[in-house]
């Protein structure tokens, strides 16, 4: 029998008033892509953090051996010397420095007396970067490409630590299809080419069933089960009833729209770039959205999605903003957040972490944190009606949290993002823009935003949907609006709106684009 690359025996991991980890046990083997599944606060991101010394030894009961060796890491760097390199959700690259610059930050090459040795550096980087096929300079600035290729930038810096273990959290959260997919070929090439084993912690279950050599599944910090490919069935179905201990017989909830009168019009609505003026970033955008629908908006990472959300919100984004907005029938002028807000407009940001909640405050604080006024008395906030909200809130949306005092740092990823819709809901908005509202959290947690989404249109609410996955639109939306190069090209009821439509009409566009 082989002995495993690396094993975590009977690891127990506590923080104050939670277990995040009880008795858990795990191994891999060389050569391996070893996926982690559960729910959010399941405690799949503890164990990578025990593995990889972010929680130092000391800090856990419980074993770490890695080639039969029993390790005791006490920061990262501990872990990154035997070849174990972690790459978090939130990628931790410097916007200002260059791509070779970020991808030896800490691990510089240095000739003579400490000093850097710039040519080694853009020579080694574009090596590692030509391994991975991504073909960029490596003296361009990392805020100058997108998201995939920071996470192609993480993965060639984990190549330049001689990377014997790669542990990805979330990796493809923020990316497009095509590119995930080349995230996923990635992992399979080196494990084939260069016998790199991986443990990939995500909340896509058919890029699991796709990349995993092995699953193991681990709900409520305690392992379920280990499927292995050879053995067992490796079906979406199979894996949710592991991780939510029930089976879920329909991914989306069933419902009967409502449609009611329009709520919100749009028309002719140009954004620019903040930095680049010239740059048009919404393109003479028309749409209209009723009380009591979901209409969904598709598009690829870039397409204008965002930027329009958030320039219909108070212009939080673009310059030379110009086009209507009408509310009930009634053009609206919205310069400000304050102004949006008091028209009945709510942006559910997708980054809830950055721009949507304060993570050092309470859930408490968080939920009447837009909406203060309503908690006020002579100016003075009324602390027991906080806790009051705050309580009937927690109880509605179903939100996992020891008190409501607890700070949201500590929640689950989907607790946190139910506490941002219990934010605005609080708000009693007439028109809710939601910017990717399941991003990041798992199948379960997923379906609870979808009843509440599904609930808010129920009461009326006029639902405007922004989501990278065309599944999750087609199962959630009545109608979609398709976007690429910051126009809309293209509208779909829910009877005939399919991915494979979706995509083409995308495609179609682009090379329009392209040839004019």
């Amino acid at each position: 029998m082989t002995i495993p690359l690396i094993e975590m025996k009977n690891i127990t991991k506590t923080f104050p008033s939670v277990t995040a980890l009880d008795d858990v046990s795990f191994s891999l083997q060389e050569k391996e892509i070893h996926a982690l599944v559960g729910e959010n606060g399941a405690g799949k991101s503890t164990l990578m953090n025990v593995l990889s010394g972010v929680y130092p030894y000391g800090s856990y009961i419980g074993d770490i051996v890695f080639n039969g060796n029993i390790c005791k890491f006490n920061q990262l760097k501990d872990s990154e010397r035997m070849g174990i390199v972690i790459i978090h959700q939130e990628l931790a690259m410097v916007p200002y420095l260059t791509i070779a610059e970020n991808m030896f930050l800490g691990n510089e090459r240095i000739k003579g007396k400490g000093v850097i040795d710039w040519q080694k550096t853009y020579q080694d980087a574009e090596q590692y970067m030509e391994m991975i096929g991504l073909h960029e300079s490596a003296h361009t600035l990392v805020k100058d490409i997108g998201v995939g290729k920071q996470q192609m930038v993480e993965i060639a810096k984990a190549l330049a630590k001689n990377v014997k273990l790669l542990i990805l959290d979330e990796p493809t959260s923020a990316l497009n299809e095509s590119d995930a997919r080349h995230l996923l070929d990635l992992l399979l090439d080196f494990k084939k080419n260069r016998g790199i084993s991986s443990i990939i912690i995500s909340h896509k279950l058919d890029e699991v069933v796709y990349v995993a050599d092995k699953i193991t599944i681990i709900r409520d910090g305690m392992t379920i089960e280990t499927l292995d490919r050879s053995v067992n069935e490796f079906t979406e179905p199979r894996i949710v009833t592991g991780m939510v201990g029930r089976k879920m017989e329909e991914r989306y909830p069933h419902r009967t729209p409502a449609i009611q009168d329009i709520a919100l019009e749009v028309e002719n609505w140009d954004v620019y770039h903040p930095l680049y003026n010239d740059r048009k970033v919404v393109d003479d955008v028309s749409f209209h959205a009723h009380k009591g629908e979901v209409v969904g908006i598709a598009g690829l990472i870039g397409a204008g999605r965002t930027e329009l959300c958030q320039s219909l919100f108070g212009k939080v984004y673009g310059t030379k903003i110009s086009g209507v907005i009408k509310i009930k029938g009634e053009p609206v002028r919205l310069d400000t957040v304050s102004q949006a807000i008091s028209a009945g407009i709510a942006y559910v940001t997708e980054d809830r972490k950055s721009d949507g909640l304060v993570l050092k405050d309470s859930v408490q604080r968080n939920i009447t944190l837009a909406s203060l006024e309503k908690i006020q008395e002579r100016g003075v906030l009324n602390f027991d009606k906080e806790c009051q909200v705050a309580d009937e809130y927690v109880e509605t949306l179903s939100i996992k949290t020891p008190s409501i005092d607890q700070f949201v740092e500590n929640l689950s990823g989907g607790n946190q993002q139910k506490v941002l819709l219990a934010k605005w809901i609080y708000a009693q908005p007439d028109i809710l823009l939601l910017d990717e509202p399941t991003r990041g959290i798992d199948v379960g947690s997923k379906y609870e935003i979808y009843c509440i989404i599904d609930k808010l249109a129920a009461e009326g609410k006029c639902i405007c949907m922004v989501s990278s996955e065309l599944p999750e639109l087609l199962g959630m939306c009545d109608r979609v609006y398709v976007m690429c190069e910051g126009r809309i090209i293209g509208e779909l009821q829910r009877s005939e709106a399919t991915q494979e439509i979706i995509m083409d009409m995308i495609l179609q566009a682009s090379k329009r684009e392209t040839n004019s």
